[in-house]
């Protein structure tokens, strides 16, 4: 069960500036929903965007092998690195963790995963505090580009970051090199410009417009280039209807892998559905995944795929602290992510009303 132990109202006035040393630490069970790495990444960035020292317990509970993974160790020490956190705990299959924030700084920072964990969920932890920083920022991410269980680069660019360039910030982002499981090697770079004020933008996600490009696309590394065109085929002849133009190719990386995914670019939004191939998985399975995805997703008519809600919620936070958007039904991920936020900021408002079966999430933090 998640609780909030904090001396004092965070102050009014933008997100709320760093605590003193004497603050209270606010405590989360990491066993609290659905009990795994979202918990952490959540947790790490508000404690430094708040300011408010962080103590986490029974981290990733939930799952077969608790405790801290390469992954989220690499997201404990990049944001300790970021804010001058003092930590005790940040050591591989620690499930305790303490976490004291102080000033966030930008810069230029070089972050290693060490494996094939996911590089895009280390950048999406690390990027609303590096936009809080007083000055620019570069960063290296090196890991997983392309992994089961995580956004993949391609939702992560195509997706993701068109949301928060809506909220104003001003990010830019590249992939020079992809990683898949299990070798790794994949590089992220972000170049990310201070958020201002000034730069605060409205943000409401609540329709995706009109669809203007369909697209699937299939890459390999290592393995017949056959796989990717198999993949691409079957998508192509499921999808008639949205007259997807067909992008396979071959990519460079570390170690051989396969990724096969649908763009669906609206006015508003741009919705990623991808699968990742593994060795025990035949091609048609993988691109019935994707397939499914998408079915379910033109199904349901809300701009906001299940991914791209859980992912909102922070940024929105971060930049202005109000937005608004329509999503399909509630998944464990985006309630656990909602009380994370509640217990850092007890102030914040999380508004739910029903549209034609779809939630409607209005999020506001009282100034």
């Amino acid at each position: 069960m998640i609780s909030y132990h904090s001396s004092s109202e965070p102050p009014r006035g933008g997100v709320p500036h760093p605590a003193t040393a004497e603050a209270s630490p606010v405590f989360l069970d990491g066993s609290f929903g659905e009990g795994g790495g979202q918990i952490l990444r959540t947790s790490l960035s508000l404690s430094a965007l708040t300011g408010q020292p962080l103590r986490l317990e029974k981290i990733r509970a939930g799952r077969e092998k608790p405790g801290l993974k390469r992954q989220h160790l690499a997201a404990v020490k990049a944001v300790a690195e970021i804010c001058g956190a003092k930590t005790n705990g940040a050591e591989l299959g620690s499930t305790t963790l303490s976490f004291s924030p102080g000033a966030i700084r930008g810069g230029a920072y070089r972050f290693d995963v060490g494996s094939a964990g996911s590089a895009t969920l280390v950048a999406q932890t690390v990027l609303p505090v590096l936009l809080r920083a007083p000055e620019p920022s570069e960063v290296a991410i090196t890991g997983g580009t392309h992994v089961p269980w995580a956004p993949t680069w391609d939702f992560f660019a195509e997706s993701y970051l068109p949301q928060l360039h809506a909220m104003g910030a001003r990010v830019e982002a590249e992939c020079p090199m992809r990683g898949f499981y299990p070798a790794g090697g994949g590089e992220i770079r972000l170049r990310v410009e201070p958020f201002n004020e000034a730069d605060a933008r409205p943000f409401a996600l609540e329709k995706t417009g009109a669809l203007r490009r369909a697209r699937v696309s299939a890459i390999v590394s290592g393995i017949p280039i056959a796989i990717a065109e198999t993949e691409a085929d079957i998508l192509m002849e499921k999808f008639p209807e949205l007259a997807l133009e067909r992008d396979v190719r071959e990519v460079e990386s570390p170690g051989p892998g396969n990724a096969v995914w649908v763009s669906l670019e609206f006015e508003r939004v741009t919705a990623v559905f991808s699968s990742i191939g593994e060795y025990d998985l035949s091609r048609k399975t993988v691109a019935h995944r994707v397939m499914n995805a998408v079915r379910k997703y033109l199904k349901t008519g809300a701009p906001a795929c299940p991914h791209l809600a859980d992912q909102l919620v922070v940024p929105i936070v971060a930049l202005g602290g109000a937005g608004v958007f329509v999503k399909g039904k509630d998944t464990l991920h985006e309630t656990t992510n909602w009380e994370v936020v509640r217990t850092f900021l007890p102030a914040a408002e999380i508004v739910r009303e029903e549209t034609d079966g779809d939630p409607k999430i209005r999020l506001r933090v009282r100034r």
